[in-house]
C-alpha cells in the first residue's frame, strides 16, 4: 500500500488520521506542524500527504505552495484537510497546488474516497 504523510497540529486529528490510514493497510508518517511537514516529506517522499491548513510556524497553504513547487516533491499529491471552509479558502488552497480539499470535520469515508481519487493507481 501507500505511505500517506499526515500534516496537523492536533494530537486528536494525527491520532483519528493515522488510524483510518493504518486500518487501510498504509503506512502513517505524522509531522506537528508545516516546516516539520515539508522537511520530512522532502527526506522521506511519501506517496500522499495529508496537509492541515492552520499551523504555527508555516501554515497549510504556505507548505503545500513550498512542496508543489520543489521539483523533488512536485509530484507527490496534497489534500489539504481542514476547518476551513470558505469558497476562496478551497480555491487559494488549489491554486497552492493541492489536488483535492476536505473540509473538518469529516466522515472516515469521505477521507477514504479522497485517498482513493489521488493516489497513485495502484497504491489505493
Amino acid at each position: 500500500m501507500a505511505r500517506i504523510l499526515v500534516v496537523d497540529d492536533s494530537p486528536s486529528q494525527l491520532l483519528g488520521m493515522k488510524r483510518i490510514l493504518e486500518k487501510l493497510g498504509h503506512e502513517a508518517l505524522t509531522a506537528e506542524d508545516g516546516v516539520i511537514g515539508v522537511e520530512l516529506c522532502r527526506n522521506e517522499k511519501p506517496d500522499l500527504v495529508l496537509m492541515d491548513v492552520v499551523m504555527p510556524n508555516l501554515n497549510g497553504f504556505q507548505a503545500t505552495r513550498a512542496l508543489t513547487r520543489d521539483e523533488t516533491t512536485a509530484h507527490i499529491p496534497i489534500v489539504l484537510v481542514t476547518t476551513k471552509d470558505q469558497e476562496t479558502d478551497k480555491v487559494w488552497g488549489m491554486r497552492q497546488g493541492a489536488k483535492a480539499y476536505l473540509t473538518k470535520p469529516f466522515n472516515e469515508n469521505e477521507l477514504i474516497e479522497i485517498i482513493k481519487q489521488v493516489l497513485p493507481s495502484g497504491l489505493a
